[in-house]
């Protein structure tokens, strides 16, 4: 069977970049219900949805379901359109996004009560592929907004990024060769969080597309529906999750299927967590670092507690107030607020902190982190993170905690913490919750922890 390169734009068609690689008409896209879906299948899904998605310059792209998410996705691109992934799928968060684009509308693939404004529920999914002897890939013009990003939200309020087809292609190419290097040539990803993240974007949207891996459809979240969904496929299987996700696995005793390799982001993975995790499911812990601004840059196992090895092409350049990051993703450098310390002649590197995490009080230093880490390993804590305070009349800014430790009080981890910390940097307030207001992801929006202290 031939395969055919067609551009939605003619006059952009030298600069356009395939919307499907991997072109091999058979091989599998998704897998969804148990069943694997091909290239040739996909896209005549991605084509239906095209055909009645309304004009306009961009769509929110709220679809639960994975493989739902991948059509809606590639139709809005195919469109002309750019996927809005706001930080939150909460109504009020959507209708914010969307007021930003005048015109734009919402898409997904149920019935929302209460729905956005201009909702478009996506048709039963239906169309078959065309039959012959071409299969033809839609080329995307390089330069084409194809994805507007938004941080979490957990230094204040969330900002916009926006990604082009070109920028996707190369930060694919980085993590395609960093999972190869543990998996080998093929596998298949089952991933715990939603592909409205970036995080989730790059590992279950991008490398499906962009690389011959199939991806499962759901989004599990308790331990034996990971199982079932490893099940589902029949490897190599890499698994895509996150700290938070992958303690809950780890103590809930669930046995996985075998896995090749698991792999985690959106909050630091502590050594002893992926030491037991790699004992436990017998695959190594790839932990990878980025943000929404860069897509990921970096790399390392975890359990080891190895420096950061940076992506082929990424240099890091250390400033006053962060990072300047140069990566092939990246049309200019962007400066991250982490703090680094540079090995090996620059292709490595250790987390200092962020800059905004410093703090400075009496002539003594400490970092957010480090004070959070230190809460997390007292013994019945389950749960917990100390962050700054705005400032006050007079411009100090104290330093609070919360924390989830049932069967201990205030007092007894005040005291606990004395043993490891500085008195002028112990947590005040500190406060016991039932849990903390953590996102799909594991992040915990600065807004939530300020309303629940």
């Amino acid at each position: 069977m031939a395969i055919v390169y067609d551009s939605y734009r003619h006059d952009l068609a030298a600069t356009g970049l395939p919307l499907l690689a991997a072109g091999n008409p058979a091989r599998t896209v998704a897998w969804h219900d148990g069943k694997s879906v091909s290239a040739a299948q996909f896209l005549a899904h991605v084509q239906q949805v095209a055909a009645v998605l309304p004009s306009g310059s961009a769509a929110v792209n709220l679809c639960e379901d994975r493989y739902a998410f991948l059509v809606a996705f590639c139709a809005i691109v195919l469109r002309g359109q750019a996927n809005l992934l706001p930080s939150s799928r909460a109504p009020q968060a959507v209708v914010d996004v969307m007021a930003g684009y005048p015109g734009s509308y919402a898409v997904g693939e149920q019935a929302l009560d209460p729905a956005p404004p201009g909702y478009h529920r996506m048709p039963v999914l239906d169309a078959t592929p065309a039959q012959g002897d071409l299969f033809v890939v839609p080329l995307i013009p390089a330069d084409h907004v194809v994805a507007i990003g938004y941080t979490s939200g957990s230094t204040g309020v969330p900002k916009s990024y926006p990604k082009t087809w070109r920028s996707f292609h190369a930060s694919n190419a980085g993590n395609l060769r960093a999972l190869r290097a543990v998996v080998g040539g093929h596998f298949d990803v089952v991933a715990t969080v939603p592909p409205q993240h970036m995080y989730g974007m790059e590992t279950s949207v991008l490398l499906p597309l962009l690389s011959d891996v199939g991806v499962h459809a759901g989004r599990p979240f308790f331990p034996a529906d990971i199982a079932a969904a490893l099940a589902q496929m029949p490897g190599p299987r890499v698994l895509v999750t996150t700290p938070i996700h992958l303690r809950a696995l780890v103590e809930s005793g669930v046995m996985l299927p075998p896995i090749a390799a698991m792999m985690s982001a959106t909050a630091p993975m502590p050594p002893e967590l992926a030491r037991t995790a790699e004992e436990r499911f017998g695959a190594p812990m790839l932990e990878v670092f980025g943000s929404t601004e860069t897509c990921v840059i970096a790399s390392r196992r975890a359990a080891d507690d190895e420096p950061w090895a940076l992506y082929e092409g990424v240099h890091l350049h250390p400033q006053p107030d962060g990072t300047a990051v140069e990566a092939p993703q990246l049309e200019t450098p962007i400066t991250l607020a982490d703090i680094v310390s540079l090995q090996d002649e620059g292709r490595r590197f250790r987390l200092c902190g962020r800059h905004a995490d410093l703090l400075e009080i009496a002539g003594k230093r400490a970092s957010v982190g480090d004070l959070t880490r230190r809460l997390l390993a007292i013994p019945g804590v389950q749960d917990g993170v100390v962050f700054q305070l705005d400032g006050d009349m007079i411009g100090v800014k104290r330093i609070a905690a919360l924390v989830v430790a049932p069967g201990l009080d205030e007092h007894t981890i005040l005291e606990a913490l004395r043993h490891s910390i500085e008195p002028v940097f112990l947590p005040r307030p500190l406060r016991l919750v039932d849990a903390l207001p953590r996102n799909e992801t594991g992040k915990l929006p600065r807004a939530a922890l300020l309303e629940l202290l």
